[in-house]
């Protein structure tokens, strides 16, 4: 409050506060946010792992387009678009006056270079497989960039609004990893590996200001230490607290709001189809009959979270639930183990994140399997370079347990070479089809087939989609009460008075 300069603006200031009491203070414009997992680096179209995006998209770096708190394709750096009949030729119209957080300007030349990047022959971009059907990048002029596709891209949009398809400087390029430098409405600030790290308002962002001057993201892995930097007021917000069996003491606690929301969080348990038993089918049916999915729930998410029978969650458009499709049935397990060879059941190693959904998640499966004689042996996996190392690189497992983030992400089983080893030649062709489709209707229906493919074959022990267990301050607004994508979007975050 400004210092009174006479006795008449201190009668006045009397007047205004004893009407408002505190309300009149200024609200705060800064705010912690905690998070499980650090990310390893902070550049999403050169790595995999979902924390990069749950930092910067959306608040260091911008796409083309960009998927909404509802799921919903929007323009971003795009403006707007025109597709051709034959839907091979996007022409967009770039949004002018945009510059990087160094000065950089954004035009169509960045735009090419990044899509150029992302599909090129050294790329490492994790979703290299979205830019795969491009044929070529056009920047006629500095606001027009025209994509030609080999073939037609139903989803193409929407792979444009994900973290992995954000637009790069080609100046910057090559040290965002650790100096991330974007378009979006926050700019990097520091990194305290281990500890925290702080984006601060970018005052020459092309949008509207943001409310919030400082984010600061606090990485705290321990159930325990949350609830006491939640309660402690140290951190503001966990918009995915990670104790299911803590959440609902915050519930019954006016100064918190929780909510729990939708995600894309699908938690598999995935076995490497390039080995025995793994590689008979009767041996995966036998092991899913094993598992009462909605025993997991309870006992490792404390009822938190969904059954499904595919990769593809309920929330998502085309979603066919096929829990029923193998059911819970430990004699029959047994008996096709059995039929498979394995009458006295085998012994199986399973590589297990840190991450507590993963280890309470991997005990309870244990009991499971031991009741058809399966003997699993937890191998703790430090996520994300273990895992990504051993399981995704190299295939180095038998068994492991994950969730998988990104949204509607079931043309993983027809990748090359992916983690689970699955080979099924219809199952890549439905999958090409489906992503060939401009008609949604006829695009979703595509989906359900491979879904009920993917349920068949159990390349994965499917389990459950994790909700979003959010608890932050009552006071705050803004933050995304749903996932449709894995994000920390602090764009509309604000405090109230």
């Amino acid at each position: 409050m400004p210092y009174l300069m006479s006795a008449l603006a201190g009668a006045l200031a009397f007047v205004v506060i004893g009407v408002s009491g505190p309300a009149a203070a200024q609200p705060r414009d800064d705010i912690v946010l905690g998070m499980a997992i650090e990310p390893a680096g902070l550049d999403p179209t050169i790595a995999a792992p979902v924390a990069i995006g749950q930092v910067v998209w959306q608040n260091v770096f911008e796409g083309l387009t960009r998927i909404d708190r509802d799921g919903a394709v929007q323009p971003q750096l795009a403006e707007s678009w025109t597709i051709s009949e034959d839907g091979r030729v996007y022409t967009f119209t770039l949004r002018q006056g945009v510059s990087f957080h160094d000065g950089a300007a954004f035009d169509s030349a960045s735009a090419k270079f990044s899509l150029d990047r992302a599909r090129g022959e050294a790329s490492t971009n994790p979703q290299k497989q979205f830019f795969a059907a491009i044929d070529g990048v056009e920047a006629p002029d500095p606001s027009t960039l025209v994509v030609t596709l080999s073939r037609p891209a139903g989803n193409l949009l929407y792979w444009l609004g994900w973290p992995a398809a954000v637009m790069v400087d080609e100046g910057s390029a090559e040290t965002n990893r650790s100096q991330p430098v974007g378009t979006g409405p926050f700019r990097f600030s520091e990194w305290r590996q281990g500890d925290r790290l702080t984006l601060t308002r970018f005052d020459g962002y092309w949008g509207d200001s943001p409310a919030l001057s400082q984010a600061t993201f606090r990485f705290i892995s321990d159930a325990q230490a949350q609830v006491s930097a939640l309660q402690s007021g140290q951190v503001d917000a966990f918009p995915e607290f990670g104790a299911p069996e803590l959440y609902a003491s915050f519930e019954v606690r006016e100064e918190f709001e929780t909510v729990v929301g939708h995600t894309e969080l699908k938690v598999v348990a995935g076995m490497n189809g390039r080995k025995p038993p793994f590689d008979d089918v009767r041996v995966r049916r036998a092991l899913m009959m094993a598992v009462d999915r909605q025993m997991i729930v309870d006992g490792a998410q404390s009822g938190y979270g969904e059954p499904i029978g595919s990769h593809y969650t309920p929330n998502d458009p085309g979603f066919v639930d096929l829990t029923g499709e193998i059911a819970y049935d430990p004699e029959g397990a047994r008996a096709l183990l059995a039929e498979a060879g394995y009458p006295d059941g085998f012994t199986a190693t399973i590589k297990v994140p840190q991450m507590n959904y993963a280890r309470r998640s991997s005990e309870v499966l244990q009991a499971m399997l031991a009741e058809i004689g399966v003997t699993l042996q937890i191998v703790p996996t430090e996520f994300p370079a273990a895992w990504v190392d051993q399981v995704l690189q190299r295939h180095d497992f038998d068994m492991t347990i994950v969730a998988h983030a990104e949204p509607l992400d079931i043309a993983i089983y027809a990748r090359e070479d992916y983690y689970f080893g699955y080979d099924n030649p219809a199952f890549v062709e439905t999958i090409r089809k489906a992503e060939e489709t401009t008609d949604d209707e006829a695009r979703f229906a595509l989906y359900g087939k491979a879904q009920r493919m993917l349920a068949k074959d159990v390349p994965a022990l499917y389990l459950f989609v994790m909700p979003k267990l959010g608890i932050w301050n009552e006071k705050l607004e803004g933050l995304w009460e749903n996932e449709p994508i894995p994000s920390n979007d602090l764009t509309d975050v604000s405090w109230r008075e």
